[in-house]
């Protein structure tokens, strides 16, 4: 696959979804495929840039990529799926999409050490999955998440994330947010005749 084609990156991209998509999200009612088009349509609902809807769309591509079996965090398991994503997306995309999907775990995280009442919300698939991620940050590593230029993202992407769970919830299809996709990878590629 070329590194600056964007019809091979999305075709890779829809393959993924293709294999793995219609996996249940970790624990809860809906398909890998459903809670990537929720949270992406919350984005865009939210009028955030193309770069964090991608993002938005994109953020658990990890679990579409790893070899664990889909069930793994009840096996205790962490796959480590945000590192996955953010390392396999970053040959292609600027860091203002690979960021926030890179920290959307530590936000959870952040979150759980500074808001008892985001804590208290959590799905079990998510209180699960805390556990096996280190649970709520410490001082010092809340410290250093703030820090981040891209905590902000991170956080709204985690919003986002925590609401796209909801089954039978119609958003559009996965070809509509490809055209998010096209158009950050399109900015991100020279023009050959340039």
């Amino acid at each position: 696959m070329s590194l600056n084609d964007p019809a091979e990156i999305i075709a890779e991209i829809r393959l993924r979804f293709q294999e793995k998509g219609a996996n249940m999200y970790a624990g809860e009612a809906i398909s890998q495929t459903e809670h990537a088009l929720q949270t992406a349509f919350a984005a865009e609902q939210a009028g955030e840039s193309a770069e964090l809807i991608v993002a938005a769309l994109l953020h658990d591509i990890g679990h579409l990529l790893h070899k664990h079996d889909e069930d793994c965090a009840t096996q205790g398991i962490d796959d480590l799926h945000e590192r996955i994503g953010a390392q396999w997306l970053i040959r292609y995309f600027p860091k203002d999409v690979t960021e926030p999907i890179r920290l959307h775990v530590a936000a959870k995280r952040y979150r759980c050490a500074t808001d008892a009442e985001y804590a208290s919300r959590l799905s079990p698939a998510s209180v699960l999955s805390l556990q096996l991620q280190g649970g709520p940050f410490d001082s010092a590593e809340q410290m250093e998440f703030e820090h981040n230029p891209w905590s902000q993202a991170a956080l709204r992407l985690r919003n986002w994330d925590e609401a796209a769970k909801v089954p039978d919830f119609e958003t559009p299809e996965l070809e509509y947010f490809l055209t998010y996709v096209q158009r950050v990878l399109q900015q991100q590629t020279p023009d050959p005749g340039e």
